[in-house]
Order: structure tokens, then C-alpha cells, then sequence
């Protein structure tokens, strides 16, 4: 193995994290928004009534993305195994 390969594989690795965190993220950070402005319209500061909506919105947004998170995990596995084979990694 050289240096490109293995920073590559890095590379792909971080990408792939990102993608697949995502969804989730950008869903618990637009809930988070929205009951911001709630709070803030209605004046109620309890920092306990976001955890709940935020709790089940991305729970519903993995459930919809788990079979693209998924696919995005195998077909990196495919190719890193793919990879260390090539290079007497197994």
C-alpha cells in the first residue's frame, strides 16, 4: 500500500461519514430552528421542549434514509475490501 491509496481510503472514509450523518444533523438542526422561533414567539424558554420533536424528527428521517445510508455504507465496504484485496490486505 502507498500513501495515495491509504489517504484516499481516508478520504472516502470522511465522505462517507459525512453523507450519511447528514440527514440526520440537517434534520435536528432545522427542528431545533423552528422551535427556537416558537420559543421565542411565545416567550416559553423551557430548554427541555425541544428534546422530544427533535428526538422524533430524526428518528422519522433515519427511518426514511436508511436504505440510502445503508447503500452508501456498502458500496464503501465493497470498495475498501475491494482495495485491500487488491493490495495482499486479505
Amino acid at each position: 500500500m502507498n500513501v495515495d491509496l491509504v489517504s484516499g481510503l481516508g478520504r472516502d472514509a470522511v465522505s462517507v461519514v459525512l453523507m450519511v450523518a447528514a440527514p440526520l444533523l440537517g434534520a435536528g438542526l432545522i427542528i431545533g430552528l423552528i422551535i427556537g422561533v416558537l420559543q421565542a414567539i411565545t416567550s416559553v424558554q423551557e430548554q427541555t421542549l425541544s428534546f422530544i420533536p427533535k428526538v422524533v424528527g430524526v428518528l422519522v428521517v433515519f427511518l426514511i434514509a436508511l436504505p440510502w445510508m445503508l447503500n452508501v455504507l456498502m458500496t464503501y465496504t465493497a470498495n475498501l475490501y475491494m482495495h485491500l484485496a487488491r493490495f495482499g490486505g486479505g
